[in-house]
């Protein structure tokens, strides 16, 4: 009968890359047994370990007892701290570190200066990047690559540049970071010229590379430069890896080439969730919500994970769809995921369930919301405004001034004058234009302008409106000259509308739309020879395009 050898299984579980917390507690059982409870070697693989299960208090327990403290055990407590998110205590550790007897190397300042960036101390960061370099790191590969990425995460692309520049030897790791901080900031040409720069000096791009380089061309205008770096992936071999052929996808959508971004999507073996997204959200962009539900349940069916950003875009394609059948099976998706704290998919629901005519169903899910933001006040305020509920959109109003958690912003006294507007308040949408300068110093913008001269049309109070207008600062939008247009054009105006109509004839003057609209005040007031002489003047160049419904 063979017997179990405790050094040897100690042995293989230390082989194994990464352990689950049974193996792990196996491995602490074993280190126990064997007597090597003090080792700090032994100690710093249970403290990772421990710390990767989501199980940092046994980390820090560990930590707490142990005789000796080597770097590397130092090293792991600050980064378990840092990649639970509690920032806070990484730091308080680096600082104990820095005043006992064990110095810090380049690893500890690398962790530390990703913690910066992660949490987005820039103070902090200078502070760290000073120590680095009092404590002999200077132009270190591995610390100056954290910090390149650290500068440019931060938006700092100039210091990073600095950093960069201050590095002897530009490895592909190095130069890697420098590409990756361009295109995090969109700067897709100077991505594009040290990737060729790189190029000529010998070093052959990676995946990763080719993923930093594409994230920097944010619009069409790098079209060409990236099918060039595509098919140069391809040739590469690189684009058949996952995480690179889902940062061409994203480019593709960026451009707006949905067949391209499709295409790619579909040459990946296992499209992760940033292929998923990109695609889900390129289509929604292009206006083609069915495909995008589409895509979605067949996303469903291979069973992944949905995450809040991508949950919040296929909320958003329903929504254009005006179809509350699909929406009702996406927010069961939502509730089935447990993502029903997550705000900004409420907000979401909220708006589409307004959009899609539902303003019942979208108000009682506004009130069961565990937290509530402002995109969500403002969604249902909106959507009770349009919905001719106006006296419970300044009940929820009221409710939104009581919560302490929110202020309202200029979206919010947006839909409030909405609602005004279609409730026919005018009083009530004076005094909320008067409320939003005066008691909350927020100052209009054109859609309260434009909103101000419907109500006071709406009531008939065209001179006021017109004086309204003239007042503003100029160039006054030709949006809310249109508005007092089509006011014009309710109270059949034909004086106030030929004076609104030069107006605009001499911001837009290839503007149809005001001519067709003027011709028509002329019309209702029978001056028949004006409605010829204004529809000659179109022409058939310039003819007004018909319009399109959809019916479900």
């Amino acid at each position: 009968m063979k017997t179990f050898d405790p050094v040897l299984g100690l042995l293989r579980l230390l082989e194994l890359p990464r352990l689950s917390l049974l193996k792990t507690k196996q491995l602490h059982a074993l280190i126990i047994s064997t007597g090597l409870s003090k080792e700090p070697f032994y100690l710093t693989k249970l403290v990772r370990s421990y710390s990767l299960n989501d199980q940092i208090s046994y980390a820090r327990r560990l930590f707490d007892r142990a005789p000796l403290r080597s770097v590397f055990l130092w090293n792991s407590m600050i980064r378990a701290y840092a990649q639970a998110n509690n920032f806070e205590e990484s730091f308080v550790f680096f600082k104990s570190m820095l005043e006992s007897d064990i110095e810090p190397d380049r690893f500890t300042f690398a962790c530390v200066i990703r913690a910066c960036s992660d949490s987005f101390t820039v103070d902090g960061l200078g502070v760290v990047h000073a120590k680095a370099v009092a404590n002999g790191f200077n132009g270190d590969a591995v610390c100056s690559s954290a910090l390149v990425n650290a500068y440019s995460r931060l938006g700092l692309v100039a210091v990073a540049e600095r950093v960069f520049q201050g590095v002897y030897v530009h490895d592909l790791v190095m130069c890697n970071s420098m590409i990756n901080g361009y295109g995090f900031c969109g700067m897709g040409g100077d991505a594009f010229k040290l990737f060729n720069r790189m190029r000529s000096l010998g070093v052959s791009p990676d995946g990763y590379s080719f993923v930093g380089l594409v994230s920097g061309f944010t619009d069409s205008k790098y079209m060409l430069i990236g099918q060039g770096t595509h098919a140069l992936c391809l040739r590469s071999g690189y684009v058949s890896h996952d995480h690179v052929g889902s940062a061409f996808v994203s480019m593709y959508v960026r451009f707006k080439v949905i067949d391209l971004a499709s295409k790619v999507f579909n040459e990946l073996f296992a499209p992760d969730l940033v292929a998923w997204s990109a695609l889900l959200t390129g289509y929604c962009q292009c206006g083609d919500s069915g495909k995008a539900l589409s895509i979605f349940r067949k996303m469903n069916s291979k069973s992944w994970k949905e995450d809040r950003v991508l949950m919040a875009g296929v909320v958003v394609a329903v929504a254009q769809l005006a179809n509350a059948k699909p929406g009702k099976e996406i927010h069961a998706s939502v509730i089935r995921h447990n993502l029903d704290s997550e705000v900004i998919i409420f907000s979401t629901l909220v708006d589409m369930y307004m959009k899609c005519g539902k303003w019942d169903t979208g108000l009682h899910v506004f009130k069961n919301m565990v937290e509530k933001n402002t995109v969500a006040y403002n969604s249902v305020i909106s959507g009770l405004g349009l919905h001719g509920q106006a006296s419970k959109a300044f009940v929820i109003f009221e409710e939104m001034l009581l919560d302490v958690r929110v202020r309202p912003d200029a979206g919010t006294f947006s839909a409030l004058l909405s609602a005004c507007y279609h409730a026919g308040l005018g009083k009530e949408g004076r005094e909320v234009f008067r409320r939003m300068m005066d008691e909350f110093c927020i100052p209009p913008m054109t859609e309260h302008y434009v909103y101000m001269v419907k109500i006071l049309g709406m009531e008939g109070e065209l001179e006021v409106a017109c004086n309204f207008v003239k007042a503003l600062p100029v160039p006054v939008d030709p949006g809310i000259w249109g508005a007092l247009l089509s006011c014009c054009e309710m109270h059949g105006d034909t004086i106030m509308a030929d004076f609104v109509a030069r107006q605009l004839y001499r911001i837009e003057p290839e503007k149809v739309a005001y001519q067709v609209m003027l011709s028509n005040i002329y019309a209702g007031n029978e001056r028949w020879s004006d409605v010829k002489k204004l529809r000659d003047g179109i022409g058939v160049e310039r003819s007004k395009t018909p319009g399109m419904s959809m019916v479900y």
